[in-house]
């Protein structure tokens, strides 16, 4: 039988269709909320008000906030953390490591400092088998920092839990159509959440219901993206600032009829992480806009070179096959990620992502690259 046949086993998907929804929620993922408490009567997901205007948009979180990364309180050798596993595994030699037999929500308060360091160092970690409510993932991601709650119908929350964002690609198929050649959503490279005035940190997402073929989600290490770029092409990059805007548009109140307008920021192309001091490099083809300074079509073949160092280097990216109820913790300030729609729809995914916003992004010129700093660096590298 061929991928695309595989049946729905009756397991996985529910019979029940809940109030006002608008497809069967999977049978992995009722049973998870219904645990938890969740009060599915008055319908699943919970969708917020759209925020028509972008001056509106602009408001939220739109002022500075203190921010300590826990990263920097951890011992750098993580013995609470990695001496309570039972197992330790890297997955690639620059990104990636899964960590076997602890349960996120009973982490203590030193073991959730190492695990930031941890993000950091390796950029997205992993646990599978975990048994964690809606609640306890967002009680975790306020440990990282102020959980974000979106302002967008699009990307709706569990009924009670503001924050504890939905990802349902089969929910969000029925408002703007995939297909194998416009598989749209998270399948680009992408970071979360660059417009906010102090970008996303630490995401987490877990998936309690995935496809039994496919619907493999990617991450690429920015650190590694960076030592990539020759020494000299970095002194062009470092320093200089970028636009970049947010995923979703809006109406300008001033002229309503001028078409889509997106929140903007500008932060710097290549960033340093709080914890680990490295320098990363921070651009995305899906929302990076233009470089500061230089002239459209400068800005453009820049731009376009660094996406593609980022996206086509394979030796820098790590390839995750999910299964039934895994996490995955990455740092959107030093990643990529791209969600594979190989499976196009056929099976149910479902999960639920909380983010935790960070710092203000910031350059450092006299911070070390990642093998500098692990004394890996030959002499090409400097």
């Amino acid at each position: 039988m061929t991928p695309s046949a595989l049946p729905i086993s009756p397991e996985i998907q529910d019979t029940v269709q809940p109030k006002k929804d608008t497809l069967r929620l999977p049978s992995p993922a009722r049973k998870r909320l219904e645990k938890a408490g969740i009060d599915l009567s008055n319908g699943y997901p919970y969708r917020p008000a759209k925020p028509l205007y972008q001056d509106d948009v602009y408001k939220i979180r739109d002022y500075d906030r203190p921010y300590t990364d826990p990263g920097t309180r951890a011992d750098p050798v993580k013995k609470a953390l990695l001496s309570a596993a039972k197992e330790v595994k890297h997955l690639t030699a620059h990104i990636g490591t899964e960590i076997v037999g602890l349960q996120l929500k009973d982490l203590t308060d030193l073991q959730k400092d190492e695990l930031a360091l941890l993000i950091a160092e390796r950029s997205v970690v992993f646990f599978r088998d975990q048994d964690i409510s809606p609640q306890e993932q967002k009680k975790l991601g306020e440990w990282y920092g102020e959980v974000e709650v979106h302002p967008q119908p699009q990307a709706p929350s569990v009924p009670g839990v503001p924050g504890t964002t939905v990802m349902w690609p089969q929910l969000q198929a029925t408002e703007i159509p995939a297909n194998f050649r416009q598989t749209g959503g998270a399948s680009r490279w992408h970071t979360d959440l660059v417009h906010e005035r102090q970008p996303a940190g630490i995401t987490h997402l877990h998936n309690d219901t995935v496809p039994e073929v496919g619907g493999d989600t990617l991450w690429a290490s920015g650190y590694a993206a960076y030592e990539k770029l020759s020494p000299t092409f970095r002194t062009l990059i470092d320093g200089r600032h970028a636009v970049y805007r947010s995923a979703h548009p809006y109406l300008s109140r001033a002229n309503p009829t001028a078409g889509p307008q997106y929140i903007e920021r500008m932060h710097p192309l290549v960033r340093v992480h709080p914890a680990t001091g490295w320098k990363a490099l921070w651009v995305n083809r899906s929302m990076t806009v233009r470089i500061i300074g230089l002239d459209k079509a400068e800005s453009d073949l820049i731009l376009g070179y660094l996406y593609d160092v980022y996206e086509r280097n394979v030796d820098i990216q790590v390839r995750f096959k999910w299964t039934p109820r895994t996490s995955a913790l990455w740092d959107n300030r030093i990643t990529i990620h791209n969600a594979s729609w190989d499976y196009e729809g056929k099976e149910p995914r479902h999960g639920t992502r909380v983010t935790s916003l960070a710092e203000k992004p910031f350059f450092d010129p006299s911070a070390p690259t990642r093998r500098q700093a692990l004394g890996l660096a030959g002499p090409d590298d400097v």
